[in-house]
């Protein structure tokens, strides 16, 4: 097990955003989480990101509570994630959106920064080969001095997941990315999600609307309605609880692609 949820609950004043959600992913594990508008997809992983702390219950991840820590220090123990809406630094050059990830792992302080002492030049020669190599892994090297804000909204989508994987996580946490795109570009999407998963040995935990993705690639999936974990399962299992259909699906959905 890499991740457990445990009975995470989130308040926004009167509304219960979150009520005791629970479960747990294991390490290598593509899993998906659906569930309407409003159900507490994102708030969850904002928890899960250090962005909202729970009101209740626990998040560990390798056995380490995670509830009580800042964004940065989450991020440094293997989290990473897109968002719903991509945030790109939209006047940076590709590359320069790629290196920011490296920050962490950086080895000079602000004195070497100032100085441009050896250490600086070697950090910054690495951390400039290594945004190069992500960029050609997602065949985006062609556009590398160009601002993130030039690229068709594929490419952004496809940035920022590099972004994320620069920063060598070993979860990656996906918001919807698969929004946006049309059918054919979902259908490459699948397969790309697929390779980094593989490539870089990933547990993965999307958040997704489009049923072609989630039941194409995700091993499990677990859906979520008023804050609650109301049904999970094989996606063969979810596409034909009535629950699910009820809260989500709907009627015709397991005849739709």
């Amino acid at each position: 097990m890499i991740l457990e949820v445990a009975g995470v609950g989130k308040r926004f004043g009167g509304i219960r955003a979150l009520d005791g959600v629970d479960f747990r992913l294991d390490r290598g594990e593509l899993v998906g989480i659906i569930g309407p508008n409003g159900s507490g997809k994102t708030t969850l992983f904002n928890v899960i990101t250090g962005i909202y702390r729970p009101d209740q219950g626990a998040v560990t991840m390798e056995g380490e509570d995670l509830s009580a820590l800042p964004p940065h220090a989450i991020a440094r123990r293997g989290i990473a994630r897109t968002f719903q809406n991509i945030r790109l630094f939209r006047e940076l050059t590709v590359t320069d959106n790629v290196r920011i990830a490296h920050h962490p792992r950086i080895r000079y302080g602000p004195a070497a920064a100032l100085l441009r002492t050896d250490l600086f030049h070697r950090e910054e020669r690495r951390t400039l080969e290594q945004a190069e190599e992500f960029l050609a892994i997602f065949s985006l090297q062609g556009r590398r001095k160009e601002p993130a804000k030039n690229l068709p909204y594929g490419d952004q989508r496809k940035l920022e997941i590099a972004r994320a994987l620069a920063a060598r996580p070993k979860l990656l946490l996906l918001d919807e990315p698969a929004a946006g795109m049309n059918p054919s570009e979902v259908g490459k999407l699948m397969e790309f999600l697929s390779f980094i998963r593989e490539r870089f040995s990933l547990t993965v935990l999307l958040i997704e609307h489009r049923m072609r993705l989630v039941m194409g690639i995700c091993e499990r999936v677990i859906v979520m309605d008023f804050g609650q974990v109301i049904a999970r399962g094989l996606p063969a299992e979810i596409r034909n609880d009535p629950r699910v259909i009820e809260a989500y699906l709907g009627q015709g959905a397991r005849d739709k692609d």
